[in-house]
């Protein structure tokens, strides 16, 4: 189902693959054609006018629209911030705590999704940290078995940056919201990729510069509107405070929306790439993104047992996702993926916590299963 028949349609649309076989959208993504065009855009235009042009304004509300839409919330429930790790930390610094709350995470997470909760110990937050039986397979029942009365939060990814499995957020959510616990999560490895919602989630966070194919610093930053003075803004500036005429108040009155998030000035040409992007993912639909991912991977896994290498997560089934993270007994990922990258072939070299070395895969729905083989042939030699 390659949704790009047209090979130099699909090199117009997507410039990296001109020249490389990229596969390290789990890492930080090439811009596609439409997102670079719209931030040059921007940048052309802030040289002959003040950047805060009459437009951009109202093209910062459209973006929070075509986010909103793309994540099934309201647009007032978006602010438009990253690295994600910035939204995590609003949401870790902004609740306020009572010693003894307990916080549930996953120590194995990717560091930006652990050091916000861990740092929680400091104000007498119990941390308790999930221990599945392989990396990144938290299911409910897991999740379900550690909660207790003093549970107030549980912090996932969407899924695993390693391994690659994915949880069943509608699940998990649910589960949480029955026992009146919060849910946030960091979605930055699957949206992008698989089609998400936010009904049963109450936080959530996503740089755009994975599986979104936008660029670096600008991101989704949801908040479930009801939570909104739960959680305090702990960054403040003029631009979510209210503040007429620049003049600063008495009292500090926080706008109304998730605007109460962004304290200043915004990553405008960001923007501007990660909304191109997004519309490039709303045009196709996610879930055709979605099943050319997963058609992908049903491609690369067994040519990969075939060459003798093992697979490190869910190679199939419900947990699986386009990530594939693989090595072999016998050979170093080292020195395969200095094989890979002197071949223009772009990929992930990963590490787990015995030191152990893994490649790590993960192409995009405009990858073609003729780059996999491209791929696969130096693995072969």
């Amino acid at each position: 189902m390659n949704l790009f028949p047209d090979e130099a349609e699909r090199q117009r649309l997507f410039p990296i693959s001109r020249h490389k076989r990229f596969f390290a959208h789990a890492a930080v993504c090439a811009l596609p054609a439409c997102a670079a065009d719209a931030m040059g855009a921007h940048v052309r235009q802030s040289a002959e006018m003040p950047q805060e042009f009459a437009e951009v304004l109202r093209d910062v509300k459209e973006a929070r629209k075509v986010c909103a839409q793309f994540i099934g919330a309201d647009a007032d429930e978006i602010a438009l911030l990253g690295p994600t790790s910035l939204g995590l930390s609003l949401f870790a610094n902004g609740i306020p705590w009572q010693p003894g709350d307990e916080v549930i995470c996953y120590a194995a997470d990717y560091p930006a999704n652990v050091y916000p909760w861990l740092e929680l110990r400091r104000k007498g937050v119990v941390v308790k940290l999930l221990q599945p039986e392989r990396p990144g397979e938290i299911t409910p029942a897991l999740v379900e078995a550690a909660l207790t009365p003093r549970t107030r939060l549980v912090a996932l990814a969407s899924a695993h940056f390693f391994s690659g499995a994915r949880i069943d957020m509608d699940a998990i959510g649910k589960l949480l919201h029955s026992r009146g616990v919060l849910f946030s999560l960091d979605a930055i490895q699957t949206l992008g990729a698989f089609p998400l919602n936010v009904e049963h989630v109450d936080f959530l966070s996503a740089d755009a510069h994975k599986w979104m194919l936008g660029p670096m610093a600008i991101g989704i930053v949801y908040v479930k509107r009801k939570h909104f003075d739960l959680c305090r803004p702990t960054l403040i500036g003029a631009w979510n405070v209210f503040s007429p005429n620049f003049i600063a108040q008495d009292e500090v009155r926080f706008m109304p929306t998730a605007q109460r998030y962004e304290p200043g000035v915004l990553n405008i040409s960001g923007i501007y790439g990660m909304k191109a992007a997004i519309e490039l993912f709303l045009h196709h639909g996610l879930d055709r993104v979605a099943a050319r991912i997963m058609e992908l991977k049903a491609y690369l896994v067994p040519r990969l047992h075939s060459l003798g290498f093992e697979i490190n997560g869910p190679a199939d089934g419900p947990m699986a996702s386009g990530i594939t993270t693989f090595s072999h007994p016998k050979r170093s990922a080292t020195e395969l993926f200095a094989q890979l990258e002197k071949a223009d072939i772009t990929c992930s070299l990963r590490h787990d916590r015995e030191g152990r070395d893994y490649l790590r895969f993960s192409p995009h729905f405009y990858n073609t299963e003729a780059e996999l083989d491209a791929a696969l042939a130096v693995l072969a030699n």
